[in-house]
Order: structure tokens, then C-alpha cells, then sequence
């Protein structure tokens, strides 16, 4: 199953397809005994794409059963063992995707020309996530971090593991002054190279860094590379040889102090917007804004669902399973603000006071 959403996935899963291109999404539980459904729910709402595919007359019978064989191929792929809290099957002639998403979705079945990627942006944008880089002296891990749990990732090389011809331990151990280790040629250009590995991967998958190791790691990552100076450094020795649990209780704290500081900062942006009039808040005025490109800054409680229905001059609100009813019209607004370049931020639920779930400072 899928998890990590980078510009070039998005950009790929967005090109048009031969129709039908079929998308199928569902809440999922990521614990007991809300799951005890899940496996079932799935089956049916796969069961109601391939009716859709049947009772479509632009659809062959040739193409019914190739992308029906893709959404078998998809459900066979899926294991809930490692369910978060909404799944999106993607099939098409020739294809299939499975996304795992950190946050709810409604259930729903879509034929087009093009995948529904909405609810991915907007579960990868609330997931908020980052990298964690743990830098020793013999070996360097990466870790990938979000919805409150770290993973180790392993791409571009990562894990780094020094070769034992240019590490020595043992010497170290005579000498008795560990910060040597950091002052040693053969250390500098291990790290030099972990610097550069991970430049490569922040380019291809931008995030947050942060940077953990002992202080003489970490000073000397900072000066034979470049991603020190624009990461968070966090002063704590072992997590390059440490599990992800370690990792993720040594960035908590940091990130915690993070998000608090960002809340109050935006509900002081928010306030200033009020006062010079560029303020909007609500889904009908903020669904305007977005379509129109007028919105700069987007601020989005994290449970705040709510289903609309579009009336031809407003949203209104409706039942989910109303005719043309809209069940995740907030993260059409979260995407189409991403679209334009809007700063988009999940604040904690109840942060944003009045603004009923929902604000954001205007261009214009």
C-alpha cells in the first residue's frame, strides 16, 4: 500500500487516463473494534465500483473486465493490519493503486477520465509531514515522520553505514576523546555524503528536517554540508542505531513546541485579516474563494467535516447521500487552495474559535 504523496506521484496520478479511470474510497479504523467492519465494507464498496462498470454503456466489455481484474488485483493488495483511517483504491486499464490516508474519507465510488486525488492532498497536507535525519560518526538513518509515529525510510541509500576500513572504533576507544571521531577526515566526508544523499531526497520529497545526534555530530554535519543550516537540530546521541519509537519520543517535545507556537502565530495572522478586511470564514465563502484563486493563507480544524450541496449560487448544507450532496467539500477546498498556492495549515479542533472549523486571510 501507498503513503508517501510527492509532487511527481501527484503530478502522475493526476494525467488522464483511458476511461474508465475508477476510483474507490472508504473509512477505514485503525483499532478495535471499529475495524471489525472494515474488511466488509471494502468488499462491498468494490462490489458497487464493478456495478458502476457494468451499468455504464460507454464502458466495453473488454475494458469492464481489464479494469475489473485491476480492482481484484487492488483489494488482494490491501492488509488492514496496517489500515489508518481511510483507504482509495485507484484502477484503470492496465493499473492499480492502493493509498492508505491518514485521515477520513467518505465512501465513495467515482468513473473518469482521472483519478479523485482530493482526499489524498488533503490527508497528506493535515499529516503535516516530515524527515528525520540521525547522524552518527559510523552510519546515518532516515526516518519518515507523520500522524504521530516516525518509520524508517529507506531510499536514496538510507541507511548510510560507514565502511569498517574507515571507522575505527577501537581507536577511538584508546585515544578516550570521542569529539576526535568528528575531527577525523574520513568522518567528515561520510557526513559530507549523508548531506548530499539527503539534498537529493528533500528535492524530490520536500519537508521539514530535523537533524538529531551528539553535539559534535551535529557541528560537524553543519559544516561540510548545507541542510543544517535550514533543518531543526535536535542534540540527542543513538537514534542512528535506535528504534523509531526513540526517534519519535526525542522530536515529540520539539514538534509539540512547534505546533503551539504556529497556532498562536496564525491566530494572530487571522486576527490582523479581520482588522484589514481580508478575512473569510465558512465553507460557502472560502469554497468561492478558493475556485477563484483569492485565497493566501488556509486554516482547517482537523475534524472538521461537514456536507454540502451546491444550489446553483451558494452552498448549502445537506445529508451525506442527498442528491449532488458533497461529503468531503472540505478537502476540495484544501486542494484547490494548494492549487493556487495557498499556505494550508490543520490547527487543533476548537482553535479557530468563531470561524466555525473553518478560516482564511484573502489576496485580495
Amino acid at each position: 500500500m501507498e503513503h508517501e504523496l510527492s509532487p511527481a506521484t501527484l503530478a502522475e496520478l493526476r494525467r488522464p487516463r483511458p476511461y474508465p479511470a475508477v476510483s474507490v474510497l472508504t473509512p477505514t479504523h485503525r483499532r478495535e473494534p471499529d475495524n471489525a467492519q472494515d474488511s466488509v465494507r471494502l468488499r462491498n464498496v468494490v462490489a458497487e465500483a464493478k456495478k458502476q462498470l457494468e451499468d455504464d454503456p460507454a464502458v466495453t466489455r473488454e475494458r469492464r473486465v481489464e479494469v475489473a481484474r485491476e480492482l481484484d488485483r487492488a483489494l488482494a493488495e490491501v492488509d488492514l493490519t496496517y489500515a489508518e483511517d481511510g483507504l482509495a483504491i485507484f484502477a484503470a486499464p492496465g493499473e492499480h493503486q492502493v493509498w492508505t490516508l491518514p485521515r477520513s474519507v467518505p465512501e465513495r465510488v467515482v468513473l473518469s477520465d482521472t483519478f479523485l486525488t482530493r482526499n489524498l492532498v488533503a490527508a497528506h497536507a493535515a499529516e503535516r509531514p516530515f524527515w528525520v535525519l540521525s547522524v552518527a560518526a559510523d552510519r546515518v538513518a532516515l526516518w519518515s515522520g507523520g500522524a504521530g509515529r516516525v518509520v524508517e525510510e529507506r531510499v536514496a541509500g538510507f541507511p548510510l553505514d560507514r565502511p569498517s576500513e574507515d571507522f575505527d572504533p577501537e581507536r577511538q576507544e584508546r585515544i578516550g576523546d570521542a569529539p576526535s571521531t568528528f575531527r577525523d577526515e574520513g568522518t567528515r566526508r561520510f557526513l559530507r555524503d549523508a548531506d548530499a544523499a539527503m539534498g537529493r531526497v528533500l528535492r524530490t520529497h520536500p519537508r521539514p528536517l530535523y537533524i538529531t545526534g551528539p553535539e559534535p555530530a551535529l557541528s560537524l554535519f553543519d559544516e561540510v554540508g548545507a541542510l543544517a543550516a535550514k533543518a531543526v537540530l535536535v542534540p540527542h546521541g543513538g537514534l542512528a542505531h535506535g528504534t523509531a519509537e526513540a526517534v519519535w519520543q526525542a522530536v515529540r517535545p520539539v514538534l509539540a513546541d512547534e505546533a503551539r507556537g504556529s497556532v498562536e502565530a496564525l491566530a494572530k495572522e487571522l486576527d490582523a485579516a479581520r482588522g484589514r478586511k481580508d478575512f473569510a470564514a465558512g465553507v460557502d465563502e472560502l469554497w468561492e474563494s478558493a475556485h477563484t484563486g483569492r485565497v493566501r493563507l488556509l486554516a482547517v480544524e482537523e475534524g472538521f467535516r461537514v456536507t454540502m450541496r451546491d444550489d446553483g449560487d451558494h452552498l448549502v448544507p445537506a445529508e451525506s447521500g442527498d442528491l449532488d450532496a458533497r461529503d468531503d467539500i472540505v478537502d476540495e477546498i484544501v486542494e484547490q487552495c494548494l492549487e493556487t498556492g495557498a499556505d494550508v495549515r490543520f490547527v487543533p479542533d476548537g482553535a479557530l474559535g468563531d470561524a466555525n472549523g473553518i478560516a482564511g486571510v484573502l489576496r485580495y
